[in-house]
């Protein structure tokens, strides 16, 4: 590869791209792929060129934060409106639309709230605990529940 490949991705067009790659959730090493270098020289571009780095961090984190609280609104449940369109015939035999709105409402979901529990609070929701029993005569016992 040239050693000058990195200057037409710091152009504002390329810079563009590789943010929609981060957006769609491309890791480092597919978006190197996608450029037609190796993972370590995407490293190495990251930590040369800002415009880069910055490009990739700032669109993986809106992603995050996106991902996060759709998996927090599941969590929790939400309401939404759900809309229809609907074509009938008219008496003339025409189409006519009709738009028909439900209220709905989205049960918490059980999986979403474990998985938000064994990641936020892991100390008290991972599967493997680890507890301490100290006997009187000074030997330490360390047991794993859930083994």
């Amino acid at each position: 590869m040239s050693k000058a490949k990195y200057k037409e991705w710091l152009e504002e067009d390329n810079l563009i791209r590789l943010q929609g790659w981060a957006r769609d959730g491309l890791t480092d090493e597919q978006i190197a792929h996608n450029i037609g270098i190796r993972r370590e020289t995407l490293y190495a571009w990251k930590n040369q060129h800002p415009n880069i780095a910055n490009a990739l961090k700032t669109s993986k984190e809106v992603v995050d934060m996106e991902v996060e609280s759709a998996l927090y609104r599941n969590a929790i449940g939400y309401e939404y409106t759900e809309v229809k369109e609907i074509i009938e015939k008219d008496e003339q035999g025409k189409d006519r639309k009709r738009i028909e709105r439900y209220h709905k409402k989205m049960p918490p979901n059980t999986t979403a709230q474990i998985f938000w529990l064994k990641n936020r609070k892991p100390a008290e929701w991972r599967d493997k605990q680890e507890h301490e029993l100290n006997h009187k005569g000074g030997l330490d016992i360390n047991v794993n529940w859930g083994e």
